[in-house]
């Protein structure tokens, strides 16, 4: 019902039912005023959209938050100390149109690439987070982004603190080539380390997690949260279902799924988020009172 009223009303608003005057065209509707929902393909409001979280109130799916929205939901107000704030990638295969596609994506983002870094208290736990944003290339993996990564744990390693990343990506860049696939690597290197002196890593899969992020540190939480009716996997349906010739489950490569065949622990809806993460730092020994000292 409220598509049918949306083309009723932009029809009206773009002049085109005899109203083609400049004032009528001055009158378009904004394109982010409805939001459709990729998974029950119901439409909402983008206001109600967004009071919620960003939460559909027809399915539950969660949807994509950025950077900043994902701290403020999470974190102690005013608690977040970001690392490598001003770090920039290069083009190591120059790769044609690189550097002008990331120079817009910075501005119109106000990012420097897909994850910011650093620590920040959660009800009093002080905690290292790594952050991934899926406006800058889909969050894809590049250099930045696996060194940044890998800096954040080796500090938390070297302070003795948990880490917990906020995964959501489309994989590897392929803009850097062979540079991107050694961040698995890379990665998954520094997270062995922080394992072995005894301290807590967990993943939180938001929609999507897929290819060589899913292949590397997202997959290697202690504990690994996904949210609500979000994608996770590695390679594409299509590819998967051609390559073994059968037909996949309607709800394939989805949190639910993950979750039924132990790949993902617990399902956490975004209301209850910020309170799981708490609890479980909480039961692995992290408190307020034994936060870190400079």
């Amino acid at each position: 019902m409220l598509e049918d009223l949306f083309k009723v009303v932009k029809t009206r608003f773009n002049g085109i039912e005899g109203k083609n005057n400049d004032d009528a065209r001055k009158g378009n509707i904004p394109e982010d005023l409805l939001f459709k929902c990729p998974r029950c393909l119901q439409t909402v409001f983008s206001e109600e959209f967004s009071a919620l979280n960003k939460v559909c109130p027809n399915c539950n799916y969660h949807g994509r938050l950025t950077a900043k929205e994902r701290l403020k939901l999470t974190i102690d107000k005013g608690s977040f100390i970001e690392y490598d704030k001003d770090m920039l990638s290069k083009n190591p295969i120059d790769f044609p149109g690189y550097p002008e596609k990331q120079a817009k994506l910075r501005s119109e983002t106000n990012l420097k690439d897909a994850i910011i870094t650093g620590e920040a208290t959660i009800r009093g736990i002080k905690t290292v987070l790594g952050i991934m944003d899926s406006r800058y290339m889909m969050a894809s993996m590049g250099s930045v982004v696996g060194e940044k990564l890998t800096r954040a744990i080796e500090t938390a390693t070297e302070r003795k603190l948990p880490i917990i990343i906020f995964c959501a990506s489309g994989g590897a860049r392929m803009q850097e080539g062979i540079i991107s696939l050694m961040q698995m690597a890379k990665t998954s290197g520094a997270i062995a380390k922080h394992s072995e002196q005894g301290l807590f890593y967990l993943t939180v899969l938001t929609d999507p997690t897929t290819g060589g992020v899913t292949a590397s540190f997202a997959s290697l939480g202690d504990v690994i949260i996904a949210e609500p009716k979000v994608v996770i996997g590695f390679a594409g349906r299509r590819v998967i279902e051609g390559t073994i010739r059968q037909r996949l489950p309607d709800y394939f490569q989805s949190a639910e799924f993950m979750l039924e065949k132990g790949f993902v622990d617990m399902i956490v809806e975004r209301k209850r988020m910020r309170s799981t993460l708490a609890h479980l730092l909480k039961l692995h020994g992290y408190t307020d009172e034994n936060r870190y000292n400079n």
